[in-house]
């Protein structure tokens, strides 16, 4: 048996037209075709003849065929007949000789062709991966911006704030030494009041003393000193 290029379409067909669920996908084509008996005629055919005719009802009803078109002389035997006969044994010979060969040939251009593909499918899918990743970091990114801009916000906000309690601690000082200014003022006017209103009641004292009532004083201190020396000595003694 030999393989068919067409068997794979009516198998895809016939389960198209045979299933019940119109909505079903579409099955992948296979990679090989079905087997073929002479090269060119389906097994499908034979299994679907074996139960109403037997083993041998394909072959009888192929022969048959081929009697009654050449009784009724639907086809005439001439010298094309043997040119095509010649032609198709060539073919067949060709085929089974040089087919395996070409076939292996074929089917390596399809892989590479399969591999070429797949690596720039592999290489798409890992760049939009990665373009994936990139996005998913860039919106990691801008949600950690707004994070970023409120903290400068809160930044900005403690600069203002220190640089406003620096003017309020700077004007304190101000006002602090102005009133310390003040106070210094007052107190030293009070003190100079002070030492004017004594060396004015001084002076008034010593101009007020007569040098009569100087000699008196001086005597009565002079008396008060011996009193205080005697007291001294009696406690001394005693």
């Amino acid at each position: 048996t030999s393989k068919s290029p067409c068997l794979p379409r009516l198998v895809q067909l016939s389960h198209l037209h045979t299933s019940p669920n119109s909505q079903a996908p579409v099955p992948a084509l296979p990679e090989k075709g079905g087997k073929t008996r002479h090269g060119i005629i389906p097994e499908e055919i034979f299994q679907l003849l074996y139960p109403k005719t037997g083993v041998t009802g394909p072959y009888v009803l192929g022969a048959g065929l081929l009697t009654y078109i050449l009784s009724k002389e639907i086809y005439i035997i001439n010298h094309e007949t043997f040119a095509a006969a010649c032609m198709g044994t060539v073919i067949i010979y060709g085929v089974r000789k040089f087919g395996p060969d070409v076939a292996a040939f074929a089917d390596k251009l399809n892989e590479e062709k399969v591999q070429k593909a797949q690596e720039v499918k592999d290489l798409a899918m890992t760049s939009l991966a990665q373009a994936v990743l990139d996005e998913k970091k860039e919106q990691w990114r801008a949600e950690g911006r707004q994070m970023l801009f409120d903290a400068k916000r809160n930044n900005v906000a403690m600069l203002l704030e220190t640089n406003r309690r620096e003017r309020v601690h700077m004007v304190t000082n101000e006002v602090k030494k102005r009133l310390d200014y003040q106070i210094a003022l007052q107190t030293l006017h009070r003190r100079m009041e002070q030492e004017h209103m004594v060396n004015w009641v001084e002076k008034n004292v010593v101009t007020s003393i007569t040098p009569q009532q100087e000699k008196t004083s001086i005597a009565k201190c002079i008396t008060d000193l011996k009193v205080l020396a005697k007291v001294q000595q009696a406690k001394a003694t005693a």
